[in-house]
């Protein structure tokens, strides 16, 4: 009994701030989360509607390759729209990443946010633990 007289444990901390500090981890973890799934339907709508794009203008490539032109035509032609789909697909892919950047960017800010929201309650709840 002696032993467990001796041992002294530090004040304890404001136990209501803590589970309000919590609460608000949780509540911009949860914002967090949110805005990260809103960018993966962003991108998962974009990349749906680039296929349908894709299969649409690959569908008039095919119907204007069926033509009766001379083989020299027939292969600018094919020059041309391999150019323009190279270069939609170059397009898209730095749509898709800007996309996807930005929605990191944001859930990642509201973190970055709370989490210096949190260490200022840390030092608050110590400094008041200390004073007691």
């Amino acid at each position: 009994m002696k032993m467990l007289a001796e041992f002294r444990l530090p004040a304890m901390p404001d136990l209501e701030g803590l589970a309000q500090a919590q609460r608000r981890n949780l509540e911009a973890l949860s914002a967090a989360n949110r805005v990260a799934l809103e960018g993966a339907q962003a991108v998962a709508r974009r990349h749906m509607e680039i296929m349908q794009s894709s299969m649409a203008e690959m569908t008039d490539a095919m119907r204007a390759m069926a033509g009766n032109e001379s083989p020299q035509a027939r292969a600018a032609k094919q020059a041309e729209m391999l150019k323009a789909a190279y270069e939609k697909a170059v397009a898209n892919m730095k749509e898709v990443a800007d996309l996807i950047q930005n929605s990191n960017a944001e859930a990642l800010g509201l973190l970055n946010k709370r989490f210096a929201e949190a260490m200022d309650e840390v030092k608050s709840l110590v400094a008041k633990g200390a004073g007691k």
